[in-house]
Parts: C-alpha cells; structure tokens; sequence
C-alpha cells in the first residue's frame, strides 16, 4: 500500500528510531539528470505525517549543497544534546563529504554545516555510522578507499589496512549489528571483505566461485554476528546469497526471486526474518529468509527501484527511490490500489469544484482489475504475539512465549513450550470448602454447626446456625421452641411463681351473690361440726342420706323473663335454645356449660360464637388453638408476631401439614415484609426442610454474587440436605431448578480454582439434570490420572439421529417395533416448585468412538438416556423413539444391561438438519399414525426444487385462524403482555422495536398452547417463568428457562423460547 510520494530525483535517508517527528531526506541525486541538466545539489527534509491521509509530505527545510549526492545517512550523534536533531552526512563526487547539523537545516538559523572533507580520490558511494558509537562513520570510495571517521576529531581519518587488489570501487559499507568493532564491504568483484578494528586487518574474504557475482548491495543480520547477505546486479545471476562466517566456502542460501540483477538490498531491523530488494525487473521484493519464500510483492512499475530502505522508527513502512524521479513510501501490510485512484479522484474534483458539487465519477470498466497487494503472509515480528495467555477448565493457566536463548542459539525447528500453571485466587473460599467436605465425610456436622454459630457475627447467622443444628438433633420441635424463646421448663416455674404470689397476698375474693352450690358447701360444713366424734363413727351411707337442716330450698324460676324461658328450655331438654340465650344475654360461662352438655357439634358452635364476640388480646389466639385452623395464623397475623407463629404452628401442627405452613408463613414474610424479615423467612424454610425456597430466598437478598456469599449459601444447603437425608433416606432428596443452578455455580468456581475433586463431589450423584450431567462428565474427564480406575460418568448430552433415510417401511417397522411402551408417572403434589424433565435421548451409532467412551461397536441400542423423562416424548426424528425413562431418583442403569440391535446393512448415514422439521413425510405417516406431525424427511439439500424441505414456513398468526386459548393458559399470556408492557414503558427506541418483534415472536407460543403440540414439561416451565415473571425474579427466570430450553427439542421451543430469553433479559436490564 502507497503511503507517500515525492517526485523528487533523490537519494535518500530516514530519520533515526528515537527521532520524533519522523522526517525523511532527500539529496539530489548525483546519478541522475532531469530535462534541464541542472548540476545544483539541494538537501531537503519533510516531515511524514501518517495521520494525514493525503500523498504528499510536509516541506520542513531546504538547503543548497555545493555538489550532488551519492549517499545519505542519518545518525543520532549529538541527539543527546539540548534540541537536537543528529547529523547528516552526505557523499558526492570527487571525494567530498559533508556534514550537516539537521537542527540548524529546520531552523534556517545557523550555518548548517558541520564540516567538508575531501580526503577520497573518487566518488563516495558506501557510507554507514556504527549502531553502537554514533561517533564513528565509515567511508568507501573508488580505489578500494575505506577511512574510518570519528565526528568528534574530523581532520585525520583511520584507514583499514592496506588497500584490497586490485583497487576497484566500494558498493557498500556495513557495521556488524552485534560487533561493534567488525566492519564489510562490498566489492563489484563479487567479494565481500570483513574488517577487524581492534586488528586493522581483513580478517575474512567471502567471494562466489562462479566469477558472475557483481555485489551492489550488502546487510548484516540483525540478530545473528557471523551472517550477512550480498546481492548481485548481474543480470546473468540475479541472486541474494546468504553467507555465514562460520562455513564461508560457500553460501547458506541462494535467493532467486528476481530476473534481472539487483540493484539495492535491506534487513528489516524489527523482524530478521524478512529481507527487502529491488532490481533492474521493476519489482520490489519481501522475502521471509526462514522459508525462502516471496511473503510480499510490489505491482509492475514503470521504472527501477535503485535504492529500497526499511523505516527505523515504523517497521511496516520503507521508501523506495527509483531513476523515473519519484521516491514513495509503502506499507508491507497490504490494502488494494482502488484507495488510492479514489484518493486521487477526490483531490482532483476538490480542485474544480469550486463550491459546486461534481457528477460522480463515471469509470469504464477495466478488464484487468486493480491487483490487490495481500499482506505479509505471517505476521511479522512486530505485531506476532512475543506471549500468550489463556485461562483452561479447572483453574488452568496457559501460556507461551517467545524463548529467551538469541535466534542464532535456537534449534531449528524450535521447540515452542506451552506451561499450564495452577491459579487460585480465593484461598479463603477454598479452605472454608474443604472444611465443609470433611465436615460432611467425617458426619461431624454437629461441631461444624456449632462453631459456625460462635464465629457468626450477626445475630441473625448465629440463629441460622443454631437452627441448622437443630434440624440435625431428635425432638427438634421442642428445641426449634426453646431456640425462638419457648420452653415448657420455664413457663411452669413462671406460673408457680405467679401462684405462690397471689397467695401470699390474702384470701381469694368471695364470689358476689347467692351461689347455691357455695351455701350448699358451707351447709354441708356447718353442719359437719356440730356433730360429736360418736356421730362421726358412724356409717358414711346415714351422711349421705342425712338432709342439712336450716338450708334454703332453691326454687325454680316460672318468670317471663330470660331466666324463666331458660327454666323452660332445660326442663324440655333444648339445650341449644338455651345456648342461644345465654349467648344473647352474653352470659358466656353458662353457655359453654351448656354446650358441653349437648355434644360435640353444639360444643363447637358454641366456641365459635364466643370467640367471635368475645374480642380481647388474647381472643384470636385462643381462636386458632381451640378451632385448629393454623392455615389462618400463617396468612392473618401480623409479621412482628413472625417468631410467635413459628413457635405456635411447632407446638400444634401435624406433620404432614407441618412443611406448607413453615412454607406459606416464609413466603408471606419474603413478599410482604422488609429486607430484615426477608432474611428471616430463611429460619421458616429451615424448619420445613424447603431447600429450594431456602435458596430462592438466598438469592432475594444477594443479588451481587461473589464467592464468599456463594459459600454461605453452600454450607447451609449441605448441612439441610444432611439432615433431611437422616429423615428420609439418602432417595428422598431432590433438587430444584434453583438448588442445582446454585450447586453447578458452586462446583464451576471450585473447578475455577483447581479443586475438581472437591466440586465432583458436592454435585447431587443422582440428579439427571443436564447441567449437572455434563459438568459431572467435564469435572470427571479433566481430572485425568487421578480418577482412574473409577467408572465414567454416563454421556451427558442425548445422542440424536435425525434426517434418515428410511429405504422401506420394514426397516421403519424393525426400528419402532423394538422399543417399550412409556408410563407417564403422576404429578407432584407441590406443583410451585418448578422440575425440568430432561429431553428424550435417541440412539445412534457414533461414526467416530467418542474422547471419553473409548471405542465402540456400531450400535443404535448402545446409549441410554442419562435422564428420566416423565412425559410421552415426541419423536425427534423419523423411524427412532426414544427407549424407556425412570424417575427422577434413579440412577441411569449400565449401558451393559440394555439390549443390543445391530444395524441393517441397508443403513446409511443421516443427512444433516439445518433447520426446525415441522411435518412428516406421507410414508412416516402411515408408520406412525399415533404420533403428531413434527419431523418431515428430505434427502435432498433445503431448498432444492421438486423435494422436501426442512425449513420452517411460518404463517404470520393474523393470518391464521387461532383456537381460543385454554383458560388454564390465559395467566400465561397475561403475564407475558404485562411484561412486554412494562418493559415499553422503560424502554429506548431500539429496545421498543425490539420488545415489538418479541410480540410478534410470542403468538406462535400461544398458537402451540391453543393447539396442545407443547410437552407437558415444557408448559409446566412456562408456567414456571410466568411465576418468576410476577414475582420480579427474572434471574430464577433465566435460570429456569434455561433448563426448558436444555431439555426441550429444538424444533418444538425453537419459535419462541430465543425470544422469551430476550425479553427476560431486557426486563432484568430495566428493573421493571
């Protein structure tokens, strides 16, 4: 690619590396006449400015020389300097050589220059300055004439040696790039000299035998001392020879890229791989030297290149100068020639505008388009990767570098090492974890509660604990009562102490009033001490019989009023009339005697209108223990009376009824109450066991997750799921959608850290959930030597055979009639909790063994499902079904159980499905009549006329006429609309537009719901989502949409469940 240009007749130098701005100069060039013949010499400086996208450069200073110029040079000497720029020295003819000060030449202050020495006998054509010490300078001229100059002392030159025979010119000079006292020249004999400073010697001559080789150009390596290349511009042998000092009886390598002779050469500094020329066929050459191969390629110019340079400061960018008059700047990264016809078509219409927009340019067509310059076909040194990094499963750490050893020191090929480190980053997290597992190995979870307790520092963790450790104990109950401030013990001590207190006061006040039964005591004891202790002898039958003297006779009231009628209804045996007055007469203590009299249903009522007439402190409580309705304390009392509810439904509660109401009284308290009581409703679902809302509830009050909080969570899951395994064995446990996302979290950070046995064992062994499945099936395989001799996990993902080609209804008959009917298991009977069924596996006969199963034999039998399924699945794909599913409890059976079928040889391979199927193909039909339309076979590509295709033809839902939608679905709907709603109201432009395509996306749920093609699991999901949805916990609902979409085929959810996960996620964004 074209950066700059410049017409300019030239020879040239780049600015040195540390030198900013970058500049280029340009002194007119001694082997080159334009149409005037001028003789003048002019230095030049221009700034390159890359930033502007124009061709041009920026003029920065002229001067005029008093001869043109063979050679220039840039050095830094001086940089150091206050405002600085180096030096130039330039080489013409007649052995002149000048110095410039390149400050004083942008300045046009002072005289610019340093110094003129005319010490050479001919042209001067080889100058260099030592890369080490910017002081030293080296000259070669005609005579075989080298003089070494120090620019600090200019008036005596060093001279090498004695003079090479025969005298001939010197081509090029070059200064070792690792030696700083080794110096070459190049000679047009085709022998390239190496000099010694510290001998003033030749100390090694390399030549071709061949007596063709006419040297023009001459490089050292960049990195390795003892190699150097020589060019030759003989177009008989056009050729780049690599030489080493070490074996120079011959060259290394011979380059033969160019078919004519080779008129300049250069080594890129940054990349010693990548070798620069140009020669006499117009063609500017990048070379890789390692591959020997052309790695970059100039389009034909028109004329030659005699002097091609790399940038020191940008090492993509060198200039080229060439005989026709133009020096240009190019870039090695490649961009087609259209930019820059563009760029000259702008400036030009810019030019004749005049505020008047132009036509756009109308040009023919070319039948030879502009060539497109590729790029370095490896990247260069400059940008390759000097290391890499990569994080692996498990805590792994990957990297790799480029070796330290120099280039010259490595083997070829190189050997490139990759290092896999551990890291972890949370130690804390790690070392709380192991102890957690040795608590749980060891069964010592009481002591683990116990000191969690002590070290918790908030009131409400340390009641957590001593919670969790209860539920681990016998006669829990009782201690839940005693942890909540409750104990039996303390209220008797309490009440006797009462007690004792109201006697030590005085006598009982007597009751007011004519008290029959009260007269009739003190009768019976009046009259008892009057007799003597001869009468007290006597029989008990004659003072039982004996009447008490001077006793009132009661009388029965006959009175009209409310005592009268009372009279009447006990003589005639109405005791519920009776009631009913007393109650009237709020004569509550007779009534409930009454009551009691009359039966159990009497009795009953009876306390109900006591109860609600009698309005006191105490008079609800007293409701809810007579009448037993616990349901009506959970949902009515307030929630500061939270710990009094819990302790009342302890005390009284059956236990079957015992769990929904901790459940009920926990939701209550999360939906209702305030972020404290929230974290509260964590002790409710402690006490009924309720993992799942445990960690729903853990997930309302920790929205930021980190691994610490991840670990609270953790510890108190495993310490309830102990207990509860002690209640009802090791198969009464399952997890939840939420509990297993949490679990997997938690084993995923563990492997994170380089704990993989750690996370395989907190994963539940007989959870068929997919996500635990397959991280089991990663954990497992990635621990490598460590689990050997263990049986491997099942295949986590179902293997699916889709699109096959069916020759004749015999082998669709073979394939179908062999597999078992399924029975559909009932519904749970907590229907809130949310449990995915996991996706109906299909056979197939792997064409490769698998990484992790090892070989196998062809076999449609030889993988069962890794999960249950609890529905009659549909058939994913034509002529398979899906084998038997179990439970969610037990364990996938060995493969080795399972009958095995061979193939038919008429078998061939599945033709790939590239999208949903929606529809059988007339042959199926007739195979499965019993099974709903989902699948349609083609065995041509998509899309080829005349065939089935496998892509979906979605009719717009307007356009379709929709069933109405079943009323058990219609929250479903309603729930999704609201939320589209919502989410409008918050929403930009953009996200509207999206919210309105998610609409439209949504009726082809509610068209599957109206026309009942949706798996009961999957609708059991939706419903799901809907909940979470309503709630505002559109994490659980991402959470529990994903497990759907895991377990779900694709062509059945494909239509909406993308669009769903949007919504749920905007919603989450917006906090709607």
């Amino acid at each position: 690619m074209k950066l700059k240009e410049l017409e300019r007749p030239a020879v040239q130098a780049w600015s040195p590396a540390s030198q900013y701005p970058l500049y280029l100069a340009t002194g007119t060039s001694a082997q080159q006449l334009d149409s005037s013949f001028s003789t003048n010499g002019t230095l030049e400086i221009f700034e390159v400015d890359f930033r502007d996208p124009s061709l041009d450069l920026k003029h920065r200073g002229v001067l005029s020389a008093l001869s043109r110029f063979h050679k220039l040079v840039w050095g830094s000497f001086g940089s150091g300097l206050l405002e600085s720029s180096g030096v130039i020295v330039g080489g013409g003819d007649n052995g002149m050589l000048i110095l410039y000060n390149v400050t004083h030449i942008l300045s046009s202050g002072k005289e610019p220059v340093i110094a003129q020495k005319q010490k050479h006998t001919g042209a001067v054509r080889a100058l260099d300055l030592n890369p080490f010490q910017g002081n030293l300078l080296a000259s070669g001229a005609s005579d075989s004439e080298i003089f070494i100059w120090d620019l600090n002392n200019l008036n005596v030159p060093m001279t090498l040696g004695s003079k090479s025979q025969p005298p001939e010119d010197i081509k090029a000079l070059s200064w070792n790039r690792q030696a700083q006292h080794i110096l070459s020249s190049a000679h047009p004999s085709g022998k390239a000299v190496v000099w010694d400073l510290r001998k003033n010697e030749p100390i090694i001559k390399v030549s071709d035998h061949s007596n063709r080789m006419h040297c023009s150009g001459l490089a050292w390596h960049p990195d390795i001392a003892t190699q150097l290349v020589l060019c030759s511009e003989d177009d008989r042998l056009p050729v780049i020879q690599l030489w080493d000092l070490r074996f120079a009886s011959s060259p290394l390598k011979v380059l033969e890229s160019h078919s004519r002779g080779i008129l300049s050469v250069s080594w890129s500094q940054a990349d010693a791989e990548l070798l620069l020329t140009s020669a006499k066929d117009s063609q500017i050459l990048c070379r890789n030297l390692g591959s020997s191969e052309v790695v970059y390629k100039l389009p034909t110019q028109s004329s030659w290149c005699f002097d091609v340079q790399w940038c020191p400061r940008d090492p993509s960018v060198f200039s080229a100068a060439s005989f026709n008059g133009w020096i240009s700047l190019y870039s090695v990264m490649g961009r087609s020639w259209e930019v820059q016809h563009m760029r000259q078509a702008d400036k030009i219409s810019s030019s004749f505008s005049k505020g008047q927009p132009l036509p756009p340019l109308q040009v023919p067509e070319q039948v030879a388009q502009a060539p497109l310059i590729p790029p370095l076909k490896k990247p260069p040194k400059w940008i390759r990767r000097p290391t890499g990094v990569s994080f692996a499963f498990g805590g792994k750490l990957v990297t790799f570098g480029l070796p330290s050893t120099p280039a010259h020191l490595v083997p070829q090929p190189c050997p490139r090492l990759v290092f896999i480190s551990q890291v972890t980053t949370e130690s804390e997290f790690l070392m709380r974890s192991a102890e957690l597992q040795e608590a749980l190995g060891s069964g010592n979870l009481l002591n683990y509660c116990q000191n969690k307790s002590q070290q918790a520092l908030l009131q409400s963790e340390k009641m957590l604990w001593q919670f969790l450790k209860v539920t681990l104990e016998q006669d829990s109950r009782m201690k839940f009562l005693k942890l909540l401030g409750y104990s039996k013990d303390e209220l008797q001590k309490k009440v006797a102490t009462w007690l004792k207190s109201d006697v030590g006061l005085g006598e009982s006040p007597q009751p007011k009033g004519n008290d029959l039964n009260s007269d009739r005591q003190q009768a019976f004891c009046s009259q008892a001490s009057k007799h003597t202790t001869k009468e007290a002898s006597a029989s008990s039958a004659f003072f039982d019989e004996l009447v008490p003297q001077n006793m009132t006779p009661w009388e029965i009231p006959i009175t009209k009023d409310i005592d009268g009628l009372l009279s009447q209804a006990l003589l005639l045996g109405e005791l519920g009339p009776a009631v009913e007055l007393c109650l009237k007469e709020e004569r509550f203590a007779d009534a409930i005697i009454l009551a009691q009299a009359g039966g159990t249903d009497l009795l009953k009522q009876t306390q109900e209108r006591y109860l609600a007439k009698k309005k006191t402190k105490i008079s609800s409580l007293l409701a809810c223990v007579v009448q037993k309705n616990w349901k009506d304390v959970v949902c009515t009392c307030s929630l500061k009376n939270w710990r009094e509810a819990l302790a009342l439904l302890l005390t009284y509660s059956g236990t079957e009824k015992f769990p929904e109401l901790c459940d009920m009284l926990g939701t209550r308290m999360e939906q209702e109450g305030s972020r404290a009581l929230t974290s509260e409703a964590r002790l409710c679902y402690v006490c009924s066991g309720s993992v799942e809302r445990l960690v729903e509830c853990w997930a309302k009050c920790h929205q930021a997750l980190s691994p610490m909080a991840l670990q609270d969570l953790m510890e108190k899951v495993m310490v309830l799921n102990r207990s509860l395994e002690q209640l009802r064995g090791p198969h009464g446990v399952s997890p939840g959608p939420a509990t297993t996302y949490r679990v997997t979290q938690y084993a995923n950070l563990l492997a994170a850290q380089g704990s993989l046995a750690t996370a395989m064992s907190f994963l539940p062994r007989d959870c068929a959930q997919p996500p635990v499945q397959q991280l089991r099936d990663r954990l497992f395989h990635a621990q490598g030597s460590a689990v050997l001799g263990q049986q491997s996990p099942p295949f986590p993902f179902p293997r699916i055979v889709v699109g096959a080609t069916l020759h004749s209804k015999e082998t669709s008959s073979y394939r179908l009639g062999s597999q078992p009917s399924h029975q559909v298991p009932t519904p749970s009977p907590r229907p809130r909790v949310f449990t995915p069924q996991s996706s109906p596996a299909m056979p197939l006969a792997p064409s490769h063994p698998s990484p992790y199963q090892g070989p196998r034999t062809q076999n449609i039998s030889d993988y069962r499902a890794p999960g249950p399924q609890a529905i009659q699945p549909l058939p994913l794909s034509p002529g398979v079904r899906p084998g038997p599913q179990d439970s969610w409890k037990e364990a996938p059976a060995p493969r080795g159980n399972l009958q095995r079928n061979k193939l038919p040889e008429t078998f061939m391979p599945p033709a790939p499905i590239t999208a949903p199927v929606m529809s059988l193909t007339p042959e199926l039909q007739g195979i499965l009549p019993s099974q709903p339309p989902v699948s349609s076979v083609s065995h041509a590509p998509p899309g080829v006329p005349g065939e089935l295709s496998l892509q979906l033809q979605h009719l717009p839902p307007e356009k379709m006429e929709r069933k109405e939608l079943p009323p058990e679905h219609q929250s479903l709907k309603s729930s999704f609309e609201a939320l589209l709603q919502r989410c409008s109201l918050s929403a930009t432009d953009l996200t509207k537009r999206k919210l309105e395509e998610a609409a439209q996306r949504l009726e082809y749920l509610y068209e599957k719901l109206c026309e009942g093609t949706l798996s009961p699991h999957v609708v059991a999901g939706l419903h799901e989502v809907a909940r979470c949805v309503d709630a505002g916990s559109f994490e659980q609902g991402l959470a529990v949409h994903a497990q759907v979409a895991g377990c779900s085929s694709f062509s059945e959810v494909s239509s909406f469940m993308p669009i769903l996960k949007a919504v749920l996620i905007i919603a989450h964004k917006l906090l709607v």
